[in-house]
């Protein structure tokens, strides 16, 4: 089987555009492949954070990759500051990267823009990123768009590395869902739905109690023509909640279109908010089991015990090739 490695920050709840665009195909992905799921909680002190929130997040991450259907016995959960082999190989990942090519990063230039300071994280991120995915030996990274230069990097990493050392890295293939990839933001459809957002209603959060879901699905913005069509073009608000209501429902977006040719958006709205509140309700349910028991310590335990033996063998490789510590005795 291929390996799939993937990584999502404890920077707050996780939307439903994180659920129908990358969480859903986790769970298709792992019945034939190799997955390690990392909550990437190194990545996320690039920024400030409260340390407290930051272990509540990072918790509630974890239990949502259950809820929504990662089964331990076929995954590997576990949290990247309980593996050490992944700042050791980001450090070493630092020495082959060049800074011009970590300055050319949309991301590093977008949250470094106007700033008198920046972290020095911001910028070696991507190394770290790096080692995430080549510890794992890894061949598919399910990305949205937005984390693609991110991989193309990742390869340039691994190729400059195995070129210069020895041949110890898989190049990675970035793997992009050709459905769902890209929700976008209810009160903005020219955005990602990001729970970075200010604006509460412009996200759903998959953890809002259904009077919130409803609410926003029905504030959410549509376009002038009062007609339920897909139009990425002409009607980027209404064919983005046709994608959520295809996805949440199993339906296609035809038939949906079909369903209501002769109603108009109120109607729509108001279905696609039962239809949201109905697909998200058995997660909810699972992830207030799992929040506070020690279930999820249990698995998260293992995962780390299964990721470390893992990927010291390959920092292990690593380590020998660049000439780092001392020749192993035999």
């Amino acid at each position: 089987m291929k390996t799939v490695f993937s990584g999502i920050q404890p920077s707050g709840t996780l939307t439903l555009g994180n659920y129908l665009g990358a969480m859903k195909h986790f769970v298709e992905l792992q019945n034939n492949h190799n997955c390690y799921f990392c909550i990437v909680d190194q990545h996320a002190i690039t920024v400030p954070q409260d340390r407290l929130k930051l272990r509540e997040n990072i918790r509630s991450l974890a239990a949502l990759y259950l809820a929504v259907g990662i089964d331990p016995e076929k995954s590997t959960l576990f949290i990247q500051s309980e593996v050490p082999a992944h700042a050791q190989l980001g450090w070493m990942m630092q020495c082959v990267s060049y800074i011009g090519e970590l300055e050319r990063m949309t991301q590093f230039k977008d949250k470094s823009a106007g700033k008198e300071a920046v972290n020095a994280s911001l910028l070696t991120y991507p190394p770290l990123m790096a080692a995430d995915i080549l510890l794992y030996q890894t061949d598919l990274v399910p990305v949205g768009e937005d984390q693609k230069q991110h991989l193309e990097l990742t390869r340039d990493l691994a190729e400059r590395f195995n070129k210069k050392y020895n041949d110890i890295f898989t190049i990675p293939e970035v793997s992009i869902p050709k459905v769902g990839a890209r929700i976008m933001s209810l009160n903005d459809p020219s955005k990602k739905m990001s729970k970075s957002n200010p604006n509460p209603k412009s996200y759903i959060s998959m953890l809002d109690d259904e009077k919130t879901m409803i609410k926003k699905i029905k504030s959410a913005v549509t376009d002038s023509a009062n007609t339920v069509a897909f139009n990425r073009e002409e009607k980027p608000a209404i064919s983005n909640l046709l994608s959520i209501y295809s996805l949440c429902s199993g339906k296609s977006i035809s038939d949906i279109e079909d369903l209501y040719k002769d109603k108009g958006y109120g109607d729509f709205k108001g279905d696609l908010a039962n239809v949201v509140v109905e697909a998200l309700r058995p997660i909810q349910q699972r992830y207030n089991e799992l929040i506070n028991s020690s279930e999820l310590d249990d698995i998260l335990d293992h995962g780390a015990e299964k990721a470390n033996r893992t990927a010291m063998k390959t920092l292990e490789k690593a380590e020998r090739a660049m000439g780092l510590g001392r020749k192993r005795r035999k």
